[in-house]
Parts: C-alpha cells; structure tokens; sequence
C-alpha cells in the first residue's frame, strides 16, 4: 500500500459531490441520492490520472441550518480539509453561487490549502454572467463539468495534478481490512472511534446514522490496518428506504473486502433476531469472525457473566462455531487490547499449513473412530488429503465418490481438524474430488 496525497471534495448539500466522488474513483462506492445529508461521513477512494495515484475523501454537504447531524456532518467536513493536499470546492452551476458557497468560501480562506472551485450539473449553456460570480470568490477560473456525464472531468483532474506537484507516496506495510457489522446502535461507530481515540465517524442514538462504509487507515503495535464501519443492517422487511438499501449493500461490499470481521453484539439486549441476520453474511463470504459483546459494562462484569454469556452465543451461533469471543466497551474504552490481541490470533491462524502426513493421520484417525454413514447409495472413503490454500484454510479430499457425504460428516471432518491443529478463530473450508475422475482428466 502507498501513503498518497490526499484530495477532498467539500461544498453544501446536494451540489453532487458523491457523484463526483464516483466519477474520479470509478466506483459506485458513495451512495448518491437527490436527499440532503445522504453522506454524513468520511468516504474514501483511491483514483489514478496522468499515472499518479491520489485518495479522494468525499464528505457531507457543509450547510449552516440547524437540522439533525449538521454539526456532526460539518465536524467531519473540517477533519477531512485539515488532512487535504489539494481542496474541490463543488458548487452547482444551475443554482449559480449562494449565500452558503459564500460562507463555505470564508471557511476554505483560513485553511491555506490549494483550492479548486468547480461548477457541477454543468449543461454546456454559455452563461458568462454564472461564471463571473464564481470568479469573484478568489480561487481562480471556474472549472464547469457534469460529474454525471462525464463532461470537464479531464481538466478537473489535471488541475488536481498540478495543484498536488511533486508530492510523493511512501510505501507501506501490509494493510489488514477491519469490517466493523452489526445490527443498528450497537455501538459500531462508537467502537471505531474508541479504537482510532478520535471523532472518525458520527455517534448517534438514533438508529441508522451511519449510511455508508467508512474507511480509516492507523496503525496499532506497527500493524497497519484499514476500520471498516459499515450501516446497520435491518432484517429485510424491515429495510423500506432506498438509502437502507444501497447501506446495506456496501456492508456486504466491505465484508467482502475484509481479513477479518469484528461482528458487534450489545450486551445490555443480549442476542435478538437481528443479529441472526447479520452474522450470516459473514458466514455466507467464509470470513474470520471475532464476536465482539458491546456494552459489557452494562452487565455484570466478571469472569462467569462472560462464559455464561460465551455459551448463550454459542448456542445461538452454531455455524459460527469457529468464531472468538472478545468482550468490551466502546463507550468506556476498556478491553480494546483484548480485541487486538483476538485479532492477531486470527490473523495468524488464517496462515497455518498443516503437513500433508499430519493432515492424513488425523483423517485416518478419523474415519476410524466415526465411520461415514451410507447415504445417497454408498459410504464415504477418504483416500487422501491435502492442504491447498490459506485464507482461508482450504483442504482438498481425494474420495471414493463425493456425493457419498452427508454435510453432517463433513462437518465432523471439519470439527477433528479444527481439534487437532490452531485453527481457533477461522472458517475452514472442505472440497472433495472423486479419485476415480481426476484419473480421467489425466489420461
């Protein structure tokens, strides 16, 4: 991975600076929607023109009514224009300049970073008298594009490139990605931010405040990781809005994306039918889990409550076995060790290969002590075994015919190598191929 130089898009509500978030990405990664406050967050995106590669960081509309997350929205708007290299300042071209560009304008004035203005929505009407306004702002000619259509893109971008000069990337370590799920007002943001011990996304008790995934990059014992903090996601019928929709879209984007999955429980309303839902996207994608129980200093605090409650979710979870059991509060910043100390183990297991001799003891082993019951017309016979792939583990079975297998058995399988070697924390994942058929490719 690179440190790159950073460019942020800022301007008020609805001027479509997701849509030109999109457009320089080249991902549908922002969602864009013609309701205000859509974006509330910090969103990142890497983009590359004239071969020098940049982050752009989109960030809620910068408006001064007083309306709910406004200051929270403007707050994250201020920490993205302290980390910016080069600053856009989108306006709309339609609406022409306002009173809130002006305001915005008096903002960007103070912070002494290279400012583009741009006039979005951009419909190739010559209006001199449109461009003259924006003109008068002091940030230099207008550029007019339609992040929509595509038209000025080209120019906006090497205006970019000039402003950043000779800035340069650094190279960086390995990058671990960190998906943070769970159902809403489990306490998901609260966590990244007790994590990155700052203000990274907004806290709310209103449920479905966070409508985007949000990425952060920080280090933590000189491991570099990216914190994924995903929206809420709601069981099906209960997901009506559009915005609901795409949210729940980029949290399974972002699972898909992540080494590991930190899938937040709250404790003081133990596990409900919501939580179900989100723990099997993470076992559909074969993704480490940690469960992490939230909220724990609203429960009793002590060794007992905690196995007690490590069995509840076992019970609870039966296809997420596997998974570790961390407890913490976000709120109270306590445990967060705990956490990475959870997620080393994981990480290191996600890497285990086992010897193709142990492997095939254990299995042998095995088939001794449980033997394969008939079904579908014969009984399973394992003739060999190996190991192919890490991350996740992966084994491949040579056997006699693999439609013999109960899914019953393959889990038993799955279970004896989980006992026999480190695989605490990890999916791993059986594939059987019939002995007789890789004969026949052969010949």
């Amino acid at each position: 991975m690179k440190d790159l130089a950073k460019v942020v898009i800022v301007g008020k509500p609805n001027v479509g600076k997701s849509s030109l978030f999109n457009r320089i990405t080249q991902k549908r990664t922002a969602i864009t929607t013609d309701t205000p406050q859509t974006t509330r967050d910090r969103i990142y995106g890497t983009a590359q023109w004239l071969t020098k590669e940049f982050v752009v960081i989109d960030t809620g509309g910068i408006s001064f009514a007083k309306v709910d997350f406004q200051t929270e929205i403007n707050s994250q708007a201020n920490i993205a224009l302290n980390e910016a290299d080069v600053v856009i300042f989108l306006c709309s071209y339609q609406e022409g300049l306002t009173v809130e560009d002006e305001e915005i304008a008096k903002l960007l004035y103070k912070i002494k970073k290279p400012i583009i203005i741009a006039a979005n929505k951009y419909d190739q009407v010559d209006n001199s008298d449109l461009v003259a306004d924006f003109l008068a702002l002091g940030f230099g000619w207008p550029i007019l594009i339609s992040a929509s259509h595509g038209i000025g893109i080209g120019e906006l971008l090497d205006q970019v490139i000039l402003k950043l000069g000779d800035k340069t990337a650094t190279e960086l370590a390995q990058i671990t990605n960190l998906a943070v799920i769970g159902r809403p007002n489990v306490g998901k943001s609260s966590l990244v931010n007790a994590i990155l011990a700052q203000n990274r996304v907004i806290v709310s008790p209103i449920a479905g405040t966070t409508t985007d995934a949000v990425d952060t990059y920080f280090q933590h014992n000189k491991q570099k990781y990216c914190l994924i903090d995903t929206a809420g996601i709601r069981r099906k019928g209960k997901v009506t809005e559009n915005i609901e929709k795409y949210s729940a879209m980029r949290t399974v984007d972002a699972v898909k994306r992540s080494d590991v999955i930190l899938f937040l429980i709250d404790a003081s309303e133990g596990i409900i039918e919501q939580d179900l839902t989100v723990a099997g996207i993470a076992k559909n994608l074969d993704k480490p889990v940690i469960i992490v129980v939230n909220k724990w200093d609203l429960v009793k605090n002590d060794e007992q409550a905690m196995i007690e409650f490590t069995k509840k979710i076992k019970a609870k979870f039966k296809y997420l076995d596997y998974a570790l059991v961390t407890f913490l509060s976000a709120l109270k910043k306590t445990r967060i060790s705990n956490l990475f100390k959870t997620i080393q183990i994981v990480l290191t297991n996600m890497e285990i290969r086992i010897k193709t001799s142990a492997l095939n003891e254990v299995l042998n082993k095995a088939q001794l002590v449980n033997q394969a019951p008939n079904f579908n017309g014969g009984r399973l016979k394992i003739y060999y075994a190996t190991q192919v792939e890490t991350s996740p583990p992966t084994f491949i079975l040579m056997v006699n015919n693999k439609k013999y297998c109960h899914f019953s058995y393959q889990r038993f399988l799955i279970n004896q190598i989980r006992d026999n070697f480190a695989f605490q924390g990890v999916p791993l994942k059986i594939l059987f191929r019939n002995r007789k058929s890789l004969y026949k490719e052969e010949k």
